[in-house]
């Protein structure tokens, strides 16, 4: 998908919620236990119920690699339902890779070539050649750590170097010369609140995918205080608050109901761009 096709699509839908698709088998509603591959109906059932409220879908890789050969089955068979029955919506895979270039380039084949997806997150540590080979796809994004909202991110993310640049800026500063606002975006937590700001100086025009509003505490009226462009260069992810708004019968009914209330606040903040 071209950032053109996303910009449409956010305002088309006027929404820019990302919903993560972090499917864990202790939460399920317990009748789906029953079905043959659980995973697989509970996100078939939480995807027709958002699709109408959202432009992207994150399914988390660690939700379905630590079921082995049946957890990648159903991320297989859920990018794959989705590029039939939902193509227009932009599929992440949140799988944070980053290694050495040729190592980097089997990733690449295997989320671009081989699942289709959209865009996959990728760690920047080791530099320019571990992201380069996701960059050579057509139409598909790295989406790089940033500015993460966890609480280990101080350890490094914060530190400065001696003439004051703090790390996370440096990471941004260098990475925005490896690809284009067109093929690059950014993850940066919704609990760094003011610090968003500080991204947008450096990366004025990128797509910031930003995680922990809801359930972390992440406020969306600060997210687009600080980070809104002219083209809404967010994408906003929500997940739990979405995927376990309830555990009985009804869990596809009230993820669809916590889906619609954060775009209609989306959908307001939108308004102020003026599109």
């Amino acid at each position: 998908m071209t950032r053109e096709e996303l910009v449409r699509e956010i305002f088309e839908r006027k929404s820019f919620l990302c919903v993560g698709l972090d499917p864990d088998m202790d939460k399920l509603p317990e009748h789906l236990l029953a079905e043959e591959n659980p995973i697989y109906s509970f996100n078939r059932a939480i995807i027709d119920a958002t699709a109408p409220y959202c432009v992207a879908y994150k399914p988390n890789l660690a939700f379905y690699e630590q079921l082995g050969n049946a957890g990648l089955d159903a991320f297989e068979k859920t990018v794959a339902y989705l590029g039939e029955h939902y193509p227009h919506h932009f599929v992440i895979a949140d799988a944070k890779r980053g290694d050495i270039g040729n190592t980097s380039k089997m990733y690449a084949r295997s989320f671009f070539g081989h699942y289709g997806v959209d865009a996959v997150t990728v760690a920047p540590y080791m530099g320019v050649d571990s992201v380069s080979p996701f960059l050579t796809y057509p139409g598909k994004w790295v989406v790089l750590l940033a500015l993460t909202s966890n609480k280990g991110s101080l350890d490094f993310q914060l530190t400065e170097s001696k003439d004051g640049e703090r790390l996370f800026e440096k990471v941004l500063r260098v990475s925005s010369e490896w690809g284009t606002n067109e093929n690059m975006m950014y993850v940066v937590g919704a609990t760094r609140g003011e610090l968003i700001g500080d991204v947008r100086k450096i990366v004025p025009l990128h797509f910031l995918l930003v995680p922990g509003v809801g359930a972390q505490g992440g406020s969306l009226a600060d997210v687009c205080r600080y980070g809104m462009t002219k083209d809404c260069g967010l994408l906003v992810n929500s997940s739990r608050g979405i995927l376990y708004a309830s555990r009985g019968q009804d869990f596809a009914i009230a993820a669809a109901q916590s889906a619609h209330e954060l775009q209609e606040e989306m959908a307001k903040e939108l308004e102020k761009v003026g599109r």
